[in-house]
């Protein structure tokens, strides 16, 4: 049956008239109706705090189930996670439950505390009714419509969604909502407005004994809770409002205080926080279950208080952190601190170094985490949210791991200099370029970055002529990887500046092995992996190279190196195509069942032809790598090959290794 209240006025005259004439002893359903003892429900009344002011997050628009109702106070429309709320028809209660556009409120944890410390064959409903900012007297009827009249003006949309009179829906609804059970209570939380207001708690006994006489509740069954405002330890805004927050019951004798004391707020100290929300929510669910009589328990999906992590002042922003973001952050000890924002996040991990990292949630959306020492050097890193992966947006993007990922520089001391940009010295430029490639299989046209060295611009070299080195990256990434992840421009720029290597062109190409490795044979000169790349690296990208830019074209002018898989690479062209390269060079090179003594066609079983056309061969790896190349330098020395090696201390597979190994090589090229 539909309340009076939201009748037109003649429709409600003609049931007044309907209802004379009825004889005595005819009963509509809805008197005869018996309500249920055993459901519980609570109004909620107040302004912005028991409106609410935190963004929900995964736990809290779980449902409870059914034991945990409400009946809405305006029209919800359907959305991605709820169907439409019918105002007046209980529904199961997740947030938000003031109105379409609030957000989490104490009520959301205050009812499920209650189904969590009483039997479950008792169900709890909530009436709420809140509007942001409003006086206590906007809840006095004798008061309402002055109040209205003079409220500001971003109120009056808010107090629109009541008809202009929130007690008298929340008087309609609980009517209503007592032919299905028995209220019990009543939550409040407001005062913020009316703080210093020596006649608020007379006025908030009006307001109750109003409740009481209007609702038929006996005083003494029906506790008014009271919550305290945000405290901020002691700076709240309001914080004036505590102490006659705390006297309430001094004036109305069955109102209890809920206290506020350590709930975490928001930054404006004048709303809750999530955690904060949640927490006071808990504790009126306590104060009621008290009340009536059972032991208070805690939700079992109640999110866990934080961990806080303390980020030392000595710890400094990433250089690979976005403009603008303060984390990731790295301390004096080599640990990384990482946050995200994910309101509705069940699980956030973040994943470096091989080893996953559970953040925690702060109450406000945040979650935070602080690794293990780290190594010194470049670092991959991925976050995943509920078993996603995905790029921290706070980092600046890598293509690694045949993806994009975040990445992390540790930084070293004095000693990684070389890779970092000196003033003083002369810098070249990283050119973008595409290239026509009808040998491709991927497409026709290509994309590569092409080194010049600084000099390369000036006038008086306008017709100077250079060598060039073609610097292939590792399985899994790109092009872009030897000047992001691996600052190759700064180290060619400080060993040209250095004297210690001659200016050249680098040119960089993806190689075709940025998808994944497929299986398949991985021994060199043998893999398919790749091999599409070789055609056009020596009918396409080497001629376009000559013929776009002021190179030297023969082989003693023209070098290949490449890390990991571009190790194998390198071997793979390098190798077999001897006219056309005098320079080779390997980092952690992915060379795989090499018989030095019949591969590439018997390259190596004659030492003094071999070491005449190659006039530099190097490999270096890392002394913690997985990919070792010292049983090839033996057997290419057992040979008779002229090779030279190094190992990078503390290394494994990684860019600080392939950084430390172009900066031993490139000093050798092209001196003979």
């Amino acid at each position: 049956m539909v309340s009076l209240a939201f009748l037109p006025f003649c429709q409600v005259s003609a049931q007044k008239k309907m209802a004379k004439k009825a004889p005595k002893t005819v009963k509509t359903v809805e008197e005869t109706k018996t309500p249920d003892e055993n459901f519980y429900i609570f109004l909620c009344f107040g302004q912005s705090n028991m409106e609410g002011a935190a963004r929900p997050e995964a736990a809290d628009l779980a449902s409870p189930g059914s034991r945990f109702l409400l009946m809405p106070a305006v029209d919800f429309p359907a959305t991605d996670q709820r169907p439409a709320r019918k105002m007046g028809e209980w529904c199961e209660a997740t947030a938000p439950l003031c109105r379409p556009n609030t957000v989490l409120t104490p009520a959301d944890w205050f009812g499920r505390t209650l189904v969590a410390s009483l039997p479950e064959h008792i169900k709890i409903g909530v009436i709420h009714v809140a509007i942001g900012g409003i006086d206590i007297r906007g809840f006095l009827p004798d008061s309402i419509q002055s109040y209205v009249k003079r409220a500001p003006n971003w109120m009056k949309g808010m107090l629109a969604a009541y008809d202009n009179n929130p007690y008298e829906r929340l008087v309609t609804l609980a009517k209503k909502a007592q032919q299905d059970g028995v209220i019990k209570g009543i939550l409040m939380h407001q005062g913020e407005t009316n703080t210093g207001d020596p006649k608020w708690a007379g006025m908030v006994n009006q307001v109750y004994e109003h409740l009481c006489g209007d609702l038929q509740l006996k005083p003494e069954e029906v506790n008014l809770y009271a919550g305290n405002i945000v405290q901020a330890d002691g700076k709240g805004v309001c914080i004036g409002c505590k102490k006659q927050i705390d006297e309430l019951p001094n004036t109305l004798h069955t109102s209890q205080v809920i206290s506020s004391d350590g709930c975490t707020n928001g930054p404006d100290r004048l709303h809750f926080d999530a955690a904060g929300y949640r927490e006071l929510g808990c504790r009126y669910g306590e104060a009621v279950a008290r009340h009536l009589g059972y032991e208070p328990k805690r939700p079992k999906d109640l999110p866990v208080a934080f961990k806080k992590i303390d980020v030392p002042a000595d710890a400094q922003t990433v250089e690979n952190a976005i403009p603008g973001n303060e984390f990731p952050k790295i301390d004096k000890e080599r640990r990384a601190y990482f946050r995200i924002l994910a309101h509705q996040a069940k699980k956030v991990v973040v994943d470096i170094c091989s080893k996953k990292y559970d953040m925690q949630p702060d109450g406000k959306g945040h979650f935070m985490a602080v690794t293990d020492p780290l190594p010194v050097g470049f670092h991959y890193y991925f976050m995943s949210i509920d078993g996603v992966n995905f790029v921290d947006p706070a980092s600046e993007t890598y293509f690694g791991c045949h993806r994009e990922c975040g990445g992390l520089e540790v930084p070293e001391g004095p000693e990684g200099d070389y890779y970092r940009p000196q003033q003083g010295v002369a810098h070249g430029q990283v050119r973008s370029i595409y290239y026509h490639s009808p040998n491709s299989k991927y497409g026709e046209w290509r994309h590569a970055l092409v080194y010049t060295p600084a000099e390369y611009e000036l006038k008086q070299n306008a017709k100077k002529r250079y060598p060039v080195l073609y610097l292939q990256h590792g399985m899994g990434e790109g092009e872009t990887s030897w000047m992001l992840q691996g600052k190759m421009q700064h180290i060619l720029d400080n060993a040209i500046a250095a004297g210690k290597a001659v200016p050249m062109i680098v040119v960089m190409e993806s190689g075709d092995i940025k998808a994944p490795f497929r299986g398949g044979n991985n021994q060199a000169g043998r893999s398919e992996y790749g091999a599409s790349f070789y055609p056009v690296l020596l009918n396409d990208l080497i001629p376009y190279i000559d013929k776009t830019f002021r190179t030297k074209t023969d082989r003693d002018n023209r070098a290949m190196a490449g890390l990991s898989w571009g190790g194998h690479q390198t071997f793979d062209v390098a190798l077999t195509n001897l006219d056309k390269f005098a320079w080779i060079g390997t980092f952690s090179g992915a060379i795989f069942g090499l018989d030095v003594k019949t591969a590439y066609n018997g390259v190596f079983t004659n030492a003094d032809e071999f070491n005449k056309k190659v006039h530099y061969m190097y490999m270096n790896w890392g002394s913690e790598d997985f990919i070792k190349s010292q049983p090839i330098v033996d057997g290419l020395r057992e040979m008779g090959i002229k090779v030279d090696s190094s190992v990078s201390e503390d290394t494994g597979h990684e860019f600080l290794t392939w950084r430390r190994g172009l900066n031993e090589f490139i000093p050798h090229l092209f001196k003979k």
